[in-house]
């Protein structure tokens, strides 16, 4: 048994950390040592109290609001191992990038942030843990001579894992305009992916309005939320097609936050998730953003009922996070997070 001790410290001799799920596939896939998943565990523990490991805590905290809870995990977002399969109804996220180019501009992350270059198993994560018909919503650079290739390999990897293209939608930074070797107005490419078929969000106008007049009720001149909630109120059922709740736009057009306003370099605006989250997912479902930044994802999705699980792996940002909630009534109050892997939250 103390051979699975040996195995994990040899295999994760460069990494700064490992989750009890990573130390499982590793002793169960790539040893192929013989023992049962409590047998890993119980060395695992046995090397803590030995100091061979050490235990890391993850600084959790807490806002509720209309029955939502958003949670702030100070952690990084790229281990989703405390994540069931299939029990997450959005992911929404801006990673920081890692490139040559990387320079300047609201990315100059060198000195503050850890920037990196997504893997397969990235994407692999983010499939497992979504519920099928789910999107997966990435913001990215657009396209230029020094990102190209990286953006290719991305969109190569989703679909690798499973995902499928849904849309690409840009998100237009108000007048603000930025010298890239021509003048446009500067922006971002949202890239909206679907675990499988995208799921039924989008009202069927055309089989709603023929439920409304077999029931003798005039559809004419309603709106399509109207005719739903006509429906609703008398039960009857309200159809859906598969896709986004409405027709994405061709571009999201919002001023970023000023430089006096932000607490994070990359912060967006916060009504700009609210639509987001609008078109991709219902009331009270959940949503996660790996990398949360200055968690404007968060105050959004309390406004609008839903629930979020936000990470930011740097602990001065995560404090300013706090405070700026603490300054609009949403307090974050640190709470104990069983890490099990697999936990449902």
């Amino acid at each position: 048994m103390a051979s699975i001790q040996v195995s994990l410290l040899d295999y994760f001799n460069d990494c700064e950390s490992f989750t009890l799920k990573e130390a499982e596939r590793v002793i169960k896939d790539v040893t192929a040592l013989d023992v049962k998943i409590p047998s890993i565990r119980a060395r695992i523990y046995e090397g803590i109290d030995k100091g061979l490991f050490t235990k890391v805590a993850r600084g959790v905290y807490k806002s509720s609001k209309n029955g939502c809870d958003c949670l702030l995990i100070n952690g990084d977002g790229r281990d989703l191992s405390m994540f069931a399969d299939n029990s997450i109804d959005a992911i929404i996220t801006d990673h920081p990038y890692d490139l040559a180019t990387n320079k300047g501009g609201n990315r100059d992350f060198t000195n503050s942030y850890s920037c990196f270059q997504y893997s397969e198993r990235d994407f692999q994560e983010k499939f497992r843990v979504l519920k099928q018909g789910s999107f997966l919503v990435e913001f990215l650079p657009e396209e230029s001579g020094g990102n190209w290739e990286y953006l290719t390999r991305i969109k190569n990897m989703a679909k690798e894992s499973g995902f499928l293209y849904y849309a690409k939608v840009s998100w237009i930074k108000g007048n603000q305009v930025n010298n890239t070797g021509r003048k446009a107005s500067n922006c971002e490419d949202i890239l909206f992916l679907s675990k499988g078929k995208a799921r039924e969000l989008r009202l069927d106008t055309k089989k709603n309005i023929k439920e409304l007049t077999e029931a003798n009720i005039n559809p004419r001149g309603l709106s399509s939320e109207e005719i739903k909630n006509i429906l609703t109120k008398n039960n009857l059922p309200v159809h859906y097609m598969s896709g986004t709740n409405g027709m994405l736009p061709t571009a999201f057009v919002y001023n970023p936050p000023s430089k006096q306003d932000r607490i994070h370099q990359s912060q967006k605006p916060k009504e700009l998730y609210k639509e987001i989250e609008k078109y991709i997912t219902l009331e009270f479902e959940r949503v996660i953003d790996q990398f949360a930044g200055s968690c404007s994802i968060g105050e959004a999705s309390l406004e609008i009922n839903r629930n979020c699980i936000m990470f930011e792996i740097n602990k001065d940002i995560v404090n300013d996070v706090i405070s700026s909630f603490e300054n609009k009534n949403l307090n974050l109050k640190k709470i104990e997070l069983n890490e099990e892997p697999g936990m449902e939250l």
